[in-house]
């Protein structure tokens, strides 16, 4: 009897907490919405099946020598996953429309809002004194960079002001990336009009290979001259770009944008679920950096949209409004 006693004394189910059990319940409700729903299924997956793990009582997979928090110790303080996922998605993204209409380039600057909008009321929420919302400079600075909903610059950004907070913002970052199928509609039809949400846009001019190959090279150079610290994520980005554009060195690419990303989103989605864990994600801290995250994405959208209206007022080329919505990073989700 001791034994049998023993035996069911080391099983999860005894040793499960309210806590855990409800964060697998919110994992795997990830899990359903990407197979069922079809959001983000590349994203929602991982993410969701390592907060499962992560919420097992006693396996100790997030825990210290744990496959999660090995994962997690290689992939993401030394921003190692963020920079190949950026050097993959470089490889994948097309600039010829934006070279084409540089004008969008205003989008992308009227999304920013969002950031430095919520920044500024994140300070305000420190200066209140709540107890568990006490957000220094660098902290807000790190939580209002998930209005791009851009997760390797979140990362990376959060590793270098706070890391402290690198896990619940990977988090945030990842999961409203994941859910702008939902979040972006509503803002979207609720600042256009039908008439607005029609609109052809003009076809643009052609954009040549130089120009494209170029573009890359300027751009990290620039970047990197001007803010060195954003010279690794820019450059590995421009990096994959050059690959794809310069027609040379096409096995590269194609191992960038698919196999490498894709082996490198497996990994980064099982640490960042691996964060979902009870302990470490029931907090008013948490919760304060989830809630200021979705106020900067939602503002960014919408600023990204009214920008759009803005720049239709005073343009005689008429730009769909709803484009303004991917001014946040969301790339291509948004």
């Amino acid at each position: 009897m001791d034994k049998l006693l023993g035996l069911w004394h080391n099983t999860g189910l005894y040793q499960l907490e309210a806590g855990q059990a409800l964060m697998i319940a919110v994992c795997l409700g990830l899990v359903f919405l990407a197979i069922r729903k079809g959001f983000e299924p590349l994203l929602l997956i991982p993410i969701g099946f390592g907060g499962v793990l992560a919420n097992i009582p006693a396996a100790g997979m997030a825990e210290t020598g744990g496959l999660l928090a090995l994962l997690y110790d290689v992939g993401l303080p030394t921003s190692v996953f963020p920079l190949l996922i950026f050097m993959g998605v470089g490889a994948m993204t097309d600039f010829g429309p934006m070279l084409a209409n540089p004008k969008t380039l205003l989008l992308g600057a009227a999304a920013q809002f969002g950031i430095f909008g919520t920044l500024l009321g994140a300070l305000a929420i420190g200066m209140l004194g709540i107890p568990g919302l006490e957000f220094t400079l660098k902290e807000a600075a790190s939580i209002t960079i998930i209005g791009g909903a851009d997760g390797p610059t979140s990362i990376y950004v959060t590793s270098r002001l706070a890391p402290d907070l690198l896990g619940p913002i990977a988090v945030a970052a990842y999961s409203y990336m994941a859910l702008v199928p939902l979040i972006q509609p509503p803002i979207m039809r609720a600042l256009t009009t039908p008439a607005e949400r029609s609109i052809v846009m003009s076809q643009l001019r052609p954009v040549s290979q130089v120009e494209k190959i170029v573009f890359p090279l300027v751009l990290c150079l620039l970047i990197g001259m001007l803010l060195p610290d954003a010279a690794p994520l820019v450059g590995m980005f421009a990096f994959g770009n050059l690959m794809r554009e310069s027609g040379v060195v096409e096995r590269l690419a194609d191992t960038s944008r698919n196999a490498l990303i894709n082996i490198i989103t497996i990994a980064l989605g099982l640490t960042v679920g691996s964060k979902l864990s009870a302990e470490s994600f029931l907090q008013i801290k948490t919760l304060g950096i989830l809630l200021l995250g979705m106020i900067a994405f939602s503002a960014g959208t919408a600023m990204g949209v009214i920008m759009a209206k803005v720049m239709n007022k005073f343009s005689t080329n008429k730009i769909n409004p709803l484009i303004g919505s991917a001014g946040v990073s969301a790339v291509p989700m948004a």
